[in-house]
């Protein structure tokens, strides 16, 4: 190792720089070879800076999300969820819906992939340096009761609902919620209102989801009118992925189960 490579790596540890010590070298031969100019040289040297401090930012940005497994569009199984409209999942893969602090909501039973598609298309977003939050609804609900009991709600609405431009609440539905839990999850629908996006899963349909609130259609009324007013529904028919074996096989033959 000379002392120049030493003074370089110096250097660029007092100013932050990643990248450019592994790659100064390499770059540099490439540019004698092609003959690039000093100033092409350089910005392929701050290009590889750059780049580098952007794969990292996706990686802080894809575990801080909590997503319980990583899933892309690519590993979707459209061949056997015939049920999915594809177009629409792919228009919402394009993420204009959160330049417009727009909703996404996935319908279907169990077993379809709403999961799924929720977690890859917030992944993309993570992927464009997006902050994204993904929770269940009943994690998330317990989390605020939590705060309130320690004085800290306000502090936590913040954190866990406020902050993300991406918020995924999944399994809206699966488990009843209390009065003062439904309150809460009004609140999260309002404030995120026209101000950041959610997507939602849940395998009721609408007309079903005063029973999952407390039998309070007045609050759920009112949450659906702002949670629907900007978002765009996808509704996926079909059997279970993960019972597909099953099914095959004979052992699970449960009718089909469709939403409204």
């Amino acid at each position: 190792m000379s002392l120049q490579h030493e003074r370089i790596q110096s250097l660029c540890q007092s100013l932050s720089l990643s990248a450019i010590p592994d790659q100064y070298h390499a770059l540099a031969q490439q540019a004698v070879t092609e003959e690039l100019s000093y100033s092409t040289y350089l910005e392929q040297l701050l290009q590889a800076e750059q780049d580098l401090r952007q794969r990292r930012t996706v990686q802080v940005l894809t575990k801080m999300a909590g997503f319980p497994a990583l899933k892309t569009l690519e590993g979707y199984d459209f061949r056997f969820a015939t049920g999915a409209p594809r177009k629409q999942v792919e228009q919402a893969a394009t993420l204009a819906f959160v330049g417009r602090c727009e909703n996404i909501v996935l319908l279907g039973p169990s077993g379809v992939g709403k999961t799924h598609l929720a977690i890859a298309i917030a992944y993309l977003a993570a992927q464009q340096r997006m902050k994204v939050r993904f929770t269940t609804a009943a994690d998330l609900l317990l989390q605020l009761g939590n705060a309130r009991a320690q004085g800290r709600y306000r502090e936590a609405f913040n954190r866990l609902v406020i902050a993300p431009r991406v918020l995924v609440v999944d399994e809206i539905g699966y488990l009843p919620l209390g009065q003062e839990q439904a309150n809460d999850f009004f609140q999260v629908v309002a404030k995120r209102y026209e101000k950041g996006s959610l997507i939602l899963t849940s395998n009721l349909n609408f007309g079903q989801w005063g029973q999952a609130f407390a039998n309070d259609t007045a609050l759920t009324a009112a949450m659906l009118d702002r949670l629907l007013h900007h978002a765009q529904v996808i509704k996926i028919q079909g059997d279970s992925y993960r019972l597909k074996d099953k099914r095959k096989a004979g052992i699970f033959t449960a009718p089909e189960t469709k939403v409204d």
